[in-house]
């Protein structure tokens, strides 16, 4: 090896960088809901907790999620090339291939299609139009100023999915929780999309920032996330839920508090702060009090 090459940084996996492409670590935003409706459901059912279903819906998800990112990556792959936040990513410094990024996205898709076979006929027959709003979402900012209604709705079908996997019947319950979810994503990705409201206007893509202002963003987001926190007090309340899911509630309601206090029209220097470790906290807290609700009330491990 010479000295010029070993002065080269190290180069990662193709595996690894493919994981780094589509952020694998974030599906803790939704997993935590799809849990809760999966065992809420379980507890409806049987009162049993059923292990292999839940390895089955885990893979569904984190299989459908991955698709989803890598197939966002790649349509986006020039409009990142364009904005300086995210010039580093992988597909635009060439740590991933398109061709590469597309095997990850196929491989991760079969892999969701499989799962969702195994689980019922529903799960499978309804796949499909779960994979619909994960492509169009990237395409949203080219066609609407609202481009976070369409991911709210892609995000919204893992509750739903976590339930229907249990029981093979539809619940209006799980599609309350959906709503909840979906708006409460939408809302924080309207915070989200605040710190690239110049480029995107330069570069023509499309954001209620963008079009109406970081202040319209914010109010919306927090319009948002009162919304959510009422859809979750209904989902409550259809479920007959304890003690312990109210206070998880009642720990949800204080970090959008604490949320919309940190970030503000005038001040987004803490927007990472509460984009990732608040709403990532919101998912888990609510997952925590929930499965202690549930077990408290007599669900079996």
């Amino acid at each position: 090896m010479t000295s010029a090459s070993a002065a080269l940084p190290r180069q990662p996996g193709r595996t690894r960088a493919f994981l780094r492409l589509v952020m694998i670590e974030h599906s803790v935003f939704a997993l935590p809901f799809a849990y809760i409706a999966a065992l809420t459901a379980m507890y409806e059912w049987d009162g049993n907790i059923h292990w292999g279903r839940l390895l089955l819906v885990t893979i569904a998800m984190v299989g459908l999620r991955t698709f989803a990112m890598a197939a966002n990556r790649i349509i986006d792959r020039e409009i990142d090339a364009r904005n300086p936040r995210t010039a580093h990513r992988e597909l635009v410094t060439g740590a991933v291939s398109v061709r590469h990024a597309w095997t990850g996205a196929l491989i991760a898709l079969v892999v969701f299609l499989v799962a969702a076979a195994l689980l019922n006929p529903l799960c499978l027959a309804l796949a499909p139009i779960a994979v619909i709003p994960m492509v169009v979402y990237p395409y949203g900012k080219r066609f609407t100023n609202f481009p976070q209604a369409i991911l709210g709705l892609a995000q919204a079908m893992g509750p739903v999915g976590g339930w229907l996997a249990i029981t093979g019947a539809w619940s209006w319950e799980a599609v309350v929780l959906g709503l909840a979810v979906g708006i409460w994503i939408g809302g924080f990705d309207l915070i989200y999309a605040c710190q690239d409201v110049d480029t995107d206007r330069e570069v023509g893509v499309k954001s209620v920032p963008a079009r109406f202002g970081i202040p319209a963003a914010i109010w919306g987001a927090r319009a948002c996330h009162a919304v959510t926190t009422a859809l979750f007090v209904w989902y409550a309340v259809l479920t007959d839920a304890g003690a312990f899911f109210w206070l998880g509630l009642l720990i949800v309601a204080g970090a959008f508090v604490y949320e919309h206090t940190i970030v503000r029209p005038t001040d987004l220097t803490r927007l990472n702060r509460a984009f990732f470790s608040t709403n990532g906290f919101i998912g888990i807290s609510l997952f925590v009090c929930a499965l202690i609700d549930l077990l408290v009330r007599g669900l079996t491990l």
